[in-house]
């Protein structure tokens, strides 16, 4: 069994129980939300609302900006990795609108030479002319929520486009983009292990670079949740989970997160920065942030509802939370994002962001390494595939009262 070499240089803490010194700020990412949607799907609990009638989108935006401008001193001169636009559906919002927001992106902050800019984007919201529009203001990757490509299925969702929008706009995003991520979905309500097969075979045929897997879960405080369809039993949900794991490793595709797969080349650099417990500026309706200093570690949220939202900015007013993180707080904070990642992380980085030394949490390591959930070495800290397939009972050992 190799040693873990314990960092044995602990940080000064302040009186607040918050490490006080990061050897140097982690890598920042800005993620803007975009609040609307045209219909609300059943399964979703994300922060999105339907658009009744038509999106306020001057003020919208320009709500954004000043959430940008009141939030610059918390990152000034720090440069940007990568923006990534969500929702909701950002591509309900037009080609000048996204412009707009772009130009006061990079005319307020450090963006770093060709980051990445993502933008979600449903089949159905867009055309040709507009992902041009999207690519010519700058975007560089688009993320296509398909979900299935099996029309009763995408009617059981709640989604609003067909099975062949959702190819078309496909093909449309290849046209514009070099780099487009597909959102599929499995254990849908009674599906079967060939419909999900069909559905990942589909998928592949186009050749994109990038494609997230999500089981469908009931989440609370969803019309799933209220009224749960007829899913498949958890043995049939695992068989979808081998074959799409087996399946999309056939196709040259590396499992690099829990619900993320890509080929060489293509991870989303956005999304690495959160799993690597990087900070992230959060603008827009509900969006959440976490920013490091030389003082401590702050998460903060921003008003939910979009009309809340839009109140508060014409008051000057974003931040409807602000918290510190408490030392107590971060193994946990940092473990749940990194061991999402199939290749783990280096226990240098959990001191580098973080500002505790490992040695805090070796107890709890070493007996998740006795029970097969992790694999310890001097240069890396992994979950095994028990431990990725476990994630959340191997994510309790490192919660504390």
């Amino acid at each position: 069994m190799k040693r873990i070499i314990p960092i044995t240089a602990a940080p000064a803490v302040n009186h607040g129980g918050v490490p006080s010194g990061l050897s140097a700020p982690p890598p920042l990412s800005l993620y803007i939300h975009v609040p609307w949607c045209v219909r609300k799907c059943p399964y979703c609990d994300f922060n999105s609302h339907e658009a009744k009638g038509s999106i306020p989108e001057d003020d919208y935006i320009a709500a954004l900006i000043a959430d940008l401008e009141s939030a610059l001193p918390q990152v000034w001169n720090r440069p940007v990795h990568s923006v990534f636009i969500g929702g909701g559906t950002p591509s309900l919002l037009s080609v000048a609108a996204i412009d707009t927001l772009l130009a006061a992106v990079r005319a307020r902050l450090p963006l770093l030479p060709g980051a990445e800019i993502t933008l979600e984007a449903n089949p159905g919201t867009v055309e040709a002319e507009k992902f041009a529009g999207f690519r010519d203001a700058g975007v560089t990757r688009v993320s296509l929520g398909i979900q299935s490509f099996d029309d009763s299925k995408l009617t059981a969702l709640g989604r609003i486009h067909s099975a062949d929008e959702a190819k078309r706009a496909i093909d449309l995003a290849l046209a514009h983009f070099e780099r487009v991520n597909i959102d599929l979905m499995y254990a849908l309500p009674e599906q079967t292990l060939a419909q999900a097969r069909r559905d990942l075979e589909t998928a592949l045929a186009f050749g994109t670079g990038h494609l997230s897997a999500y089981h469908l879960t009931l989440e609370p405080n969803t019309a799933f949740h209220h009224r749960p369809p007829p899913l498949p039993d958890e043995d049939l949900a695992a068989d979808m989970q081998d074959m799409v794991e087996e399946t999309l490793a056939g196709a040259g595709f590396e499992h690099y997160e829990t619900s993320a797969y890509a080929r060489p080349g293509q991870r989303c650099a956005h999304n690495l920065n959160y799993w690597n417990f990087g900070d992230y500026l959060g603008i827009g309706a509900g969006a959440h942030g976490k920013l490091s200093s030389a003082f401590n570690i702050v998460r903060e949220t921003r008003r939910r509802h979009p009309r809340e939202y839009l109140e508060s900015a014409r008051r000057g007013e974003f931040a409807q939370e602000r918290r510190e993180v408490s030392s107590t707080e971060l193994p946990f904070e940092f473990l749940m994002n990194a061991l999402r990642l199939s290749d783990g992380f280096a226990p240098s980085l959990f001191a580098e962001r973080t500002g505790l030394p490992l040695a805090v949490i070796e107890a709890p390591l070493r007996a998740a390494q006795t029970d097969g959930l992790l694999q310890l070495a001097g240069d890396c800290i992994r979950p095994t595939p028990l431990g990725r397939r476990y994630l959340n009972t191997l994510l309790q050992r490192f919660l504390t009262d």
